[in-house]
């Protein structure tokens, strides 16, 4: 969600995929902490790691014998 610049209504809604932190106070093309990765944006890199390992415990855990 990003407020308009007389902040009287938002103006787009935009969240992180992975956490769903609100990414409103800067438009998320422009703040600090954003990364785009994926064709996705994300709040920081941590998110990104965070997710991609999700992805490998997941693989892992679908195949015979992994624990």
């Amino acid at each position: 969600m990003k407020f308009a610049p007389n902040r009287l209504y938002v103006e787009s809604y935009a969240k992180c995929p992975n956490c769903g932190i609100l990414l409103y106070e800067n438009p998320a093309n422009e703040a600090p902490d954003t990364v785009r990765a994926n064709g996705r944006i994300y709040c920081s890199a941590w998110c990104v790691t965070w997710e991609a390992e999700r992805e490998k415990r997941r693989r892992e855990a679908g195949e015979p014998g992994a624990q």
